[in-house]
């Protein structure tokens, strides 16, 4: 599948957060070298006026650095903050999709008839929607409403660690469509973002959903001074747990995904500086009450 216009791959990323604008520079570092992909990638932006009076959409344009989420650190001049959605994605054929997990439902049923043909889409959204009718993976929301591929991409990820090429690894999970998920890998790659490819995206993207819930054990762990014993064991028992319900909620999960970044390195990074994990430990520290 190549892009009709000139025979290349165009990039545009949904969401501008902290992980989006890692995310944005990291694909905009290999676009520029590869000759399969246009090097302009777009960043769709949810406008907001900054403290000075500029929005950020142009903030990010002239600076080439998103000052609110990602400061400090240059993007690249090839991405371009877009804060129109469907202008952002009109002639791509990769998309990205690194916003929270409540907005996705809304942004797809907005873009909805407006993709090129033959799309491809990559999730980088941990967490699942929970509807009357049971859990929704990410991914298949994708799918779902605009009827296209979508695979997914998780690991052992702090955005600010990746932002200063701080060394990583992620790994993408497919259904069926391995040739789209190495294009992917391929996009994603560098010296210090290793990517493996793994045909199971439910066993990758439920990793990346349940390891939250195990980290915040491992915080009350953290606030209640039970020590590393204790929480090794939380970490442990944890995994086994979160390999258990995958396979409860999806047969076909594989034992072998746990073992990949999106499994136990993403769980350890997570139970060690995750944010779920600070948020319970500062809960059982206060005693059960609100910090903030």
């Amino acid at each position: 599948m190549e892009n009709g216009h000139t025979g290349k791959h165009r990039v545009a990323v949904i969401g501008s957060g902290n992980w989006g604008s890692v995310a944005s520079r990291l694909l905009a570092s290999n676009t520029a070298k590869l000759p399969s992909f246009h090097d302009e990638v777009r960043m769709w932006v949810f406008e907001e006026t900054l403290p000075t009076g500029e929005k950020l959409s142009e903030s990010i344009n002239q600076a080439h650095e998103n000052c609110k989420y990602l400061p400090g650190i240059k993007l690249g001049t090839n991405v371009i903050a877009d804060p129109d959605l469907e202008s952002a994605v009109k002639d791509a054929d990769m998309l990205v999709f690194v916003t929270p997990h409540q907005f996705v439902e809304g942004i797809c049923k907005k873009l909805v008839g407006k993709l090129r043909p033959g799309v491809e889409a990559i999730s980088l959204i941990k967490g699942m929607e929970v509807k009357m009718e049971g859990p929704c993976m990410i991914s298949k929301l994708i799918t779902d409403t605009l009827g296209i591929n979508c695979c997914v991409l998780m690991g052992a990820n702090i955005a600010n660690e990746i932002a200063v090429e701080k060394f990583s690894e992620a790994t993408i999970g497919y259904r069926e469509d391995k040739e789209a998920a190495n294009r992917w890998a391929k996009l994603f790659t560098t010296p210090y973002f290793l990517v493996s490819v793994v045909e199971d995206i439910e066993g990758v993207e439920l990793c990346g959903t349940l390891k939250n819930v195990v980290a915040i054990a491992a915080g009350f762990v953290d606030g209640l001074d039970m020590g590393n014993n204790t929480k090794a064991a939380i970490m442990r028992i944890g995994l086994r747990e979160m390999r258990a319900f995958s396979k409860l909620l999806f047969p076909s999960v594989r034992d072998n995904t746990f073992f990949e970044s999106c499994g136990v390195a993403d769980l350890i990074t997570t139970c060690l500086g995750g944010r779920n994990r600070r948020v319970a430990e500062a809960f059982a520290r206060n005693g059960g009450k609100r910090v903030f």
